[in-house]
C-alpha cells in the first residue's frame, strides 16, 4: 500500500441535501413553531464555524439562535434536546428509527456519490481506505453495506469517537487499516470531507502526529453546485480551512491524484 485515504460520508459518499439537511430544517421549523426554516445557506454558514458537525446539535443551535434574535435567552427556553433528536430521527429514518428494515424516512432516497468500482480501483492502486463519519453507526452502515454493498468496511462513526474536529476517530480508522494491511506507522494519510470541521480534523491530527504526512481534501457537496458563485465561495471556505485541493466529486481522487498529493 502506498497511502491511506479516509472518507467522510455525508456530502462525500452520499448526497444528504434532501435528507439530513431536510430533517435539520424540518426540526428547526417544528421547534420554532413554524416561524423559521433555515435555508441551505443558513446551515452552511453555521457549519463554517467548524463546531456543528453533529446535525442534532446544529438543529438545537439554530433553534436557540432564532429565539435569541427574538430577545429570549436560551437559558429560559427549556428546550428538550432528547425531543429534538427524536423528531429529527422521525424525519430522517422514519417512524421506526431503531429498525433499519422498516426505515421509511429521507435516508431511503439519498443519491450515492461513489460506486464500488471506484473503491475497488483505489485498492488496485494500492490505496488503503476506510470511513470516519459523524453520522450514527446505523445510518453509516445503511449506506455503506446496504446501498453500496460493502462487506464489513472499516468505519468509525458517531458512537465510536468524539466529534470532529477531534482526530481520535481518524486515528482509530488508521490503526485498523494498519492492522489489516500490516502498514508502517508513517504511511501518508489523506482525509476527504465537505466541511470545515473535516479539514480542521486533519490539522488537529498533524498537531498530534507531525511525523506523518497529512493531506486534507475538500469536497463540494451537491447542494452548492447549482450555482457557480456558491461553488466559488464554498471552495474558498474549504481552502481557508486547510484543503490541499477541492474536488466536485470524490471520484476525482484517483490513485494517481492521491500519489501526487502525498508526494
Amino acid at each position: 500500500m502506498r497511502a491511506i485515504v479516509v472518507f467522510d460520508i455525508d456530502g462525500v459518499i452520499r448526497d444528504v441535501s434532501h435528507s439530513y439537511r431536510r430533517a435539520l430544517a424540518d426540526t428547526v421549523e417544528q421547534f420554532t413553531e413554524g416561524q423559521y426554516r433555515p435555508s441551505m445557506l443558513d446551515i452552511d454558514t453555521l457549519k463554517a464555524e467548524g463546531r456543528w458537525n453533529n446535525d442534532w446539535e446544529a438543529s438545537q443551535e439554530l433553534i436557540y439562535r432564532y429565539f435569541e434574535r427574538q430577545g429570549q435567552p436560551r437559558s429560559q427556553l427549556g428546550l428538550d434536546y432528547g425531543a429534538v433528536v427524536a423528531f429529527f430521527q422521525s424525519r430522517y429514518r422514519g417512524l421506526n428509527p431503531d429498525d433499519p428494515d422498516q426505515w421509511t424516512g429521507y435516508i431511503c432516497d439519498e443519491p450515492l456519490l461513489v460506486t464500488t468500482d471506484y473503491l475497488e480501483g483505489l485498492s488496485q492502486g494500492q490505496i488503503a481506505w476506510g470511513f470516519f463519519s459523524g453520522a450514527t453507526r446505523g445510518s453509516a452502515r445503511y449506506v455503506l453495506e446496504r446501498r453500496l454493498g460493502l462487506q464489513d468496511p472499516v468505519l468509525v462513526a458517531m458512537e465510536d469517537a468524539p466529534g470532529k474536529p477531534d482526530p481520535t476517530g481518524l486515528f482509530q480508522v488508521i490503526q485498523q487499516l494498519e492492522q489489516i494491511y500490516g502498514l508502517e506507522a508513517t504511511m501518508p494519510v489523506v482525509y476527504a470531507g465537505d466541511t470545515v470541521a473535516d479539514l480542521q480534523t486533519v490539522q488537529a491530527a498533524y498537531q498530534q502526529q507531525p511525523d506523518r504526512t497529512w493531506v486534507g481534501v475538500g469536497v463540494l457537496p451537491p447542494h452548492v453546485q447549482a450555482s457557480s458563485a456558491r461553488q466559488v465561495s464554498y471552495r474558498e471556505v474549504l481552502t481557508a480551512a486547510g484543503a490541499a485541493t477541492v474536488v466536485a466529486n470524490i471520484q476525482e481522487l484517483t490513485p494517481g491524484k492521491v500519489q501526487a498529493l502525498v508526494g
